[in-house]
């Protein structure tokens, strides 16, 4: 029998196809047959579905008068074990008045001698003498009298047997969907709830991504690309006496491209590749993980050589023991038969295990080792060559402009992940579709970003001229900061046109692509993101709400110089950066270094708040041009910022060949990395509420 074919019921299989080849067609359910016997039983015992086409009289006089009498009777049916009389009549008799009226206007007569009416009597005998008198008397109203006998089985049958189909019907259909195959047909239910939920591509099993659909993942596709050669010719490497590697961990940000990549390698590799998620292994059920895990194990060496892909592997490869409120027997159970299989006593050969995760810091040491995952694969935001690579891929099924500069995407597109970047071509497709144009132009690319980073923009809102004139100082003074600090980021755009949620103006600045930031750099950062507060309090000696987003950004950079990046004189060169969040409620440091870090941070902000008000005091009417031409044009680009105002003192060396309507990321907001240093900027915009 073959595998996913039912026993004991036959396949059916539309004309024209084959044992190896069949085609596809409707396919027929046994639930069919099932629905049908209960209609027609639940007909039968409650509608009467069987019974004689028969009218209720109301009496034997009715019959002698209306009928007997009347010379309309055919014949009489004694049914005598019911002592029920069954009465045909003439079919010539049926145009009489009585009859319609008795029968029904909608009444058709299709059967020449039918039973018609019906009544009971006291005793069958009793009748039967009382209309052989009538004859004698009448002889030509005579008919023919036959006795006869029903059964009752019928009933009595089906009033046993209808509750027992049903229960039998409902304890079959639960028994498939517990066993896995109802609904869906695939493995599940609580008989099959040990068994492994991966997802096998092999050979016959088509995968469409292959790695030149992957791009800007060149270091990582080097490294996958010779796993797969090793499975492919493994006597290449163990000639030279190498072994195959146990796994690969792939590491990065979310939407960097891991999950992609492995797909790829599913695409690539002739071998059968099993995908399955880390949280399908955990269930309620105690020791459902560790079965799983089993289970998965015991297909893949059925299978070897092969390859194994856990996605989110974080969610059963947390480091065990180090919290004990937040332990989970269950996961913990999982995780060491993980380990087992992957290395234990006794090892599997030819089975990789490649994982994904965007959390590396919270996973447990025995599973990082050497001899479980051999390697580290880090996957990372892309650089400029790397994101106009991955323009190129994702722009294959776009129908785009020929003036379209994709290398000028890319490089006003940092801090943007591959899925950022499909997110916007798809964004920027549905744009241009939506203008009625018959490609997309550089325009809808520059609109889309837009839409990625501030989200869509609110035309209808409605903004009092005292908030507006408010959000355009605010924005003003991120502007201003950002055009005349050294260390700052160049600014390309700012706006009072809300969008998204809150986001009721905002600043776009090109970040540099770099990883390693200076005192000067990070203490400049947050005097341009207070600029908006500083701006506010100078013009209008009040300050309003819409710098929440901006206090909290300049909270995390500060608390981050004093005490992950040893930026302060009192505190010392000490770090109390807890990637793996093992002191979640406890301070590896005293009350007395905590009043002391709390000073500190408010003692930086407060310098760089001052030193904001000095620069928005020095440059009050370039503040005051820019905000009054916000007011008016409701969106500055560079060009017309260094119009009212002159061009930026501090230039970059490389020279930007931007245009009025090219855009870029804004990077207000310093997020740490896995490794504990400042991560490349996000795009968030700065929030004016």
């Amino acid at each position: 029998m073959k595998q996913n074919e039912r026993p004991g019921f036959p396949r059916f299989r539309p004309r024209g196809g084959d044992e190896n080849n069949p085609k596809k067609g409707p396919k027929f359910s046994i639930y069919w047959v099932w629905g049908i016997i209960a209609l027609i039983l639940f007909g039968y015992n409650f509608f009467g579905a069987f019974a004689p086409d028969a009218h209720k009289l109301d009496s034997e006089l009715e019959f002698r008068n209306n009928m007997l009498e009347k010379g309309d009777v055919s014949r009489l049916v004694l049914v005598t074990n019911k002592n029920l009389v069954r009465v045909y009549i003439k079919k010539d008799s049926l145009d009489k008045p009585y009859y319609k009226d008795k029968l029904g206007k909608t009444y058709q007569v299709v059967k020449t001698d039918g039973p018609q009416f019906e009544f009971q009597v006291t005793k069958i005998d009793e009748f039967e003498k009382r209309m052989s008198d009538f004859f004698v008397k009448n002889p030509a109203l005579e008919v023919p009298m036959s006795p006869v006998q029903e059964g009752d089985w019928i009933p009595g049958l089906l009033q046993i047997a209808l509750p027992i189909l049903i229960i039998l019907l409902i304890w079959v259909m639960l028994m498939r969907k517990m066993g896995g195959q109802g609904g869906s047909g695939g493995p599940g239910g609580i008989f099959n709830i040990g068994k492994s939920k991966a997802t096998l591509f092999d050979k016959g099993t088509k995968v469409n991504i292959t790695f030149n659909d992957v791009a800007g993942l060149d270091e990582a596709k080097v490294e996958v690309m010779e796993i797969v050669d090793f499975l492919k010719n493994p006597k290449k490497y163990t000639a030279l006496g190498g072994k195959i590697p146990k796994g690969a961990l792939l590491v990065g940000p979310p939407g960097t491209g891991k999950t992609l990549l492995a797909k790829a390698m599913a695409g690539e590799a002739q071998v059968p590749f099993f995908s399955m998620s880390g949280s399908d292994f955990v269930e309620l059920f105690v020791g459902v993980g560790a079965s799983r895990v089993r289970d998965l194990f015991k297909q893949a060496r059925e299978k070897a050589p092969c390859i194994i892909f856990i996605d989110e592997i974080d969610a059963i490869g947390r480091a065990r023991g180090k919290n004990a409120i937040m332990s989970n027997d269950e996961r913990e159970s999982t995780l060491n038969q993980l380990l087992v299989e992957m290395d234990g006593f006794g090892g599997d050969s030819g089975i990789i295990i490649l994982a994904a995760t965007n959390r590396p810091d919270v996973l447990d040491s025995a599973l990082l080792r050497p001899g479980r995952f051999d390697r580290q694969i880090s996957i990372d935001k892309p650089d400029l060559k790397g994101r106009e690579a991955i323009f190129k891929v994702h722009l294959k099924p776009i129908k785009i402009s020929s003036k379209l500069d994709i290398y000028k995407l890319a490089e006003q597109t940092p801090g943007f992940a591959g899925a950022d970047i499909a997110n916007v071509c798809n964004e920027a497709a549905l744009i241009a579709a939506r203008k009625g144009k018959d490609s997309v132009e550089m325009e809808d690319f520059q609109d889309a970003v837009d839409r990625v980073i501030g989200g869509l923009e609110k035309k209808n809102k409605i903004i009092s001229p005292e908030e507006k004139r408010i959000i355009a100082y605010h924005e003003a003074g991120h502007a201003i900061c950002g055009w005349y600090l050294e260390h700052a980021y160049p600014l390309l755009k700012v706006t009072i046109v809300p969008r998204g949620v809150a986001a009721l103006g905002y600043a776009q600045y090109t970040p540099k692509e770099q990883y390693l930031y200076n005192t000067d750099q990070l203490f400049d950062q947050i005097c341009m993101t207070l600029g908006g507060r500083a701006s506010e309090s100078l013009n209008f000696n009040k300050i309003s709400t819409g710098a929440q987003n901006d206090l909290q950004q300049v909270t995390r950079i500060a608390y981050s110089m004093v005490t992950v990046y040893g930026m302060n004189d009192k505190i010392g060169n000490v770090s109390f950066y807890d990637p793996a969040q093992e002191n979640q409620f406890t301070k590896p440091y005293s009350e007395e270094t905590s009043k002391l870090i709390d000073e500190e941070v408010r003692n930086l902000i407060d310098k760089a708040y001052i030193a904001t008000k000095e620069l928005l005091t020095k440059k009050s009417t370039q503040l005051k041009l820019l905000a009054e031409a916000l007011l008016e044009k409701e969106v500055l680009f560079q060009s017309d910022v260094e119009t009212l105002i002159g061009k930026r003192p501090y230039e970059e060396k490389r020279a930007l060949d931007v245009s009025e309507h090219d855009l870029v990321n804004d990077v207000p907001e310093l997020k740490l990395a896995d490794n504990g240093l400042p991560a490349p900027p996000v795009a968030v915009p700065p929030v004016a509420e």
